[in-house]
């Protein structure tokens, strides 16, 4: 399992695991301690010291992919993206077609007639030459810990391979939400920074991938949601398909979630 790969690899920053059912699909692990979500005194400065060891794991883990991959992580890396966004826009359900909160028709076409530049996008990316990665998409206060003075990331169900800086996506904007920052903030702009370092690599390529990334995330919770059928959709997870699709259209900076 990958918690347990994870652990073995990095028994600094992930949980411990203590023991593992994997007919059940259970798993015992270790306390891993307070969530930084409600220690007193825990800021965006703690994320300066958590997002450069998470980048450290995902730089370690880049060469395992295979193995990733013989685990059953999910495979989103770029090659396929553009081609799954354009499958997305033909699901008039998905998309929430007209709806509130959903999709409008025009911006459905406006999407597909930006696809040439979404390919554009990828190409860029992937030829920063970035090595794809495990990816927690899912990295927010609530799911890193702190225990005997280290930090532990916690809950990696929604990891997939895809390019490593698609994380910024979710962390930068759920960041920017709970400290009431403006996107592009100063502030946002050091922690991305700082997720960086160990990489060595420039702000605009992070940047280019913040937008890819708000279509990733669309397209993770369009999976989710296939996993179900209609009539057992939470709303507002059925909204976050769209939700991402826009953010996209509407191209704002780093930390831009409305």
């Amino acid at each position: 399992m990958l918690t347990a790969l994870l652990a073995e690899s990095f028994p600094d920053r992930v949980t411990d695991v203590v023991d593992i059912d994997a007919g059940r699909g259970w798993m015992l692990m270790r306390d891993a301690g307070i969530r930084m979500r409600e220690l007193e005194g825990a800021g965006l400065a703690e994320w300066g010291a958590v997002l450069p060891l998470y980048a450290e794991i995902q730089i370690g883990m880049a060469p395992r992919i295979a193995e990733l991959l013989e685990l059953g992580v999910s495979d989103q890396r770029l090659a396929g993206l553009a081609d799954e966004v354009e499958a997305l826009l033909d699901d008039d359900g998905a998309l929430l077609l007209d709806e509130p909160e959903g999709l409008t028709s025009e911006q459905r076409e406006d999407l597909r007639a930006r696809m040439p530049e979404l390919r554009g996008l990828v190409a860029q990316l992937q030829a920063a030459g970035i090595p794809e990665t495990i990816q927690h998409d899912d990295l927010h206060d609530g799911q890193v810990f702190v225990r005997d003075g280290r930090h532990v990331i916690a809950d990696w169900g929604d990891s997939c391979i895809s390019h490593p800086f698609h994380t910024l996506t979710v962390t930068l904007r759920a960041l920017a939400w709970r400290h009431g920052l403006e996107p592009g903030a100063e502030a946002l702009s050091r922690l991305r920074d700082a997720y960086l370092e160990p990489y060595g690599t420039p702000a605009p390529v992070a940047d280019l991938a913040y937008r890819t990334g708000t279509l990733a995330r669309a397209l993770a919770w369009h999976r989710h949601m296939q996993t179900r059928e209609p009539e057992h959709w939470e709303r507002d997870d059925a909204e976050s398909v769209p939700y991402g699709l826009r953010l996209f259209l509407e191209a704002g900076p780093i930390g831009a979630w409305e």
